[in-house]
């Protein structure tokens, strides 16, 4: 498909790939400003980021002795104990051996150089490219590679089909007023009705998700709701312990979820949290993180309160039947550099409803 709605950058995923790595520092090999945003995100989250800030000179000459200087200055200033040097458009176009600059440079710090560039039109490339050489370097298994794989085209196949890039443009929206649907998610509770709460969420992003769970149990605690959490223990390093420490943060508060899938399986787990709708039966459902992972037929007949953090995912979720959708627009840069559970707007509103 073609898009004409801006779509997430393969550089940037490949930053935040190798961060889920265990790498300390990256090198962005390109000009100053190139991912310059998730670039000082990523810094609140453990992750230096440095650049070899190419210009006409090495656009022209080239910038393989900028680099080997960076590498060399980056090791004696900060110690790391991984780096990755991240590919740019620049570097891809001038030809730049990135693994050559390692090389030459001396440097004992463990590095990988990862080959990316913004040209691909899907992020997972980006994942890929990262994934790859660490594999190479052995820091990660062959096996887990191949499962990063199955997840990640699991997880494009979700939003293909239901999520941000099932049209070549989607209006942006900030869903439905949040007020509004925590007073209905109220009323379905006061009547008495079954419900079923479930966290699917992305990585990180299940530091504020798991709100959600939280504040529906807190206003609700002698309801007829059960508890299901994509928090099991497998993947990445950092994707581990994102999800120890959720898991201990919704016991402390009283909940005790059924635990299906790991943070990076999110767009795998459709059939698994369908499967359990229909056997479950609700009559309402409250689904937050990424709700669209669960195809359509499964859905049917509940009454779904689901909660995202983007707002091209809004109108697909509305299209598969999904009454009501809020949406914690500044979820992500709050999720970043935590360890344990934020609060979410929709929680704080359902907590005032108490």
């Amino acid at each position: 498909m073609q898009y004409i709605q801006p779509r997430p950058s393969s550089i940037v995923a490949a930053l935040y790939t190798a961060r889920d790595l265990g790498v300390d520092l990256a090198i962005l090999h390109g000009p100053s400003g190139c991912s310059f945003k998730h670039a000082r995100l990523l810094e609140e989250d453990g992750l230096r980021v440095l650049t070899t800030s190419l210009g006409e000179t090495e656009i022209i000459l080239g910038g393989q002795d900028v680099l080997e200087k960076v590498l060399i200055e980056a090791e004696e200033q900060f110690h790391p104990t991984r780096m990755a040097v991240v590919g740019t458009c620049v570097s891809l176009i001038i030809g730049e051996d990135m693994e050559a600059a390692i090389r030459n440079s001396g440097i004992t710090t463990p590095t990988i150089a990862i080959e990316v560039h913004a040209g691909f039109r899907e992020n997972i490339e980006g994942v890929m490219a990262a994934l790859e050489p660490a594999a190479e370097a052995g820091w990660i298994s062959e096996d887990e590679l191949d499962r990063q794989r199955r997840l990640l085209a699991a997880a494009n196949e979700t939003e293909r089909l239901r999520g941000a890039a099932c049209k070549s443009y989607i209006q942006p929206s900030r869903g439905d007023l949040k007020h509004v649907v925590a007073a209905r998610l109220m009323e379905c509770v006061r009547e008495g009705k079954k419900g079923v709460a479930i966290l699917n969420a992305k990585k990180e992003t299940a530091y504020m998700f798991a709100d959600i769970l939280l504040a529906l149990h807190e206003t609700s605690p002698d309801a007829d709701i059960t508890y299901y959490a994509n928090l099991e223990d497998a993947g990445l390093d950092k994707v581990r312990r994102d999800a120890a420490r959720i898991r201990e943060g919704l016991r402390e508060g009283g909940i005790d979820p059924e635990l299906h899938g790991a943070l990076d399986e999110y767009g795998a787990m459709g059939e698994t949290f369908g499967t359990i709708l229909q056997e479950q039966a609700p009559g309402f459902a409250v689904i937050a993180g990424v709700p669209h992972a669960i195809p359509p037929e499964y859905t049917e007949g509940i009454e779904v309160f689901s909660v995202t953090n983007g707002p091209r995912q809004v109108e697909p979720l509305k299209a598969i039947g999904h009454e009501h959708v809020v949406v914690e627009v500044d979820l992500h840069p709050k999720t970043l550099g935590v360890s344990e559970i934020v609060e979410s707007e929709f929680g704080a509103v359902l907590r005032s409803m108490q």
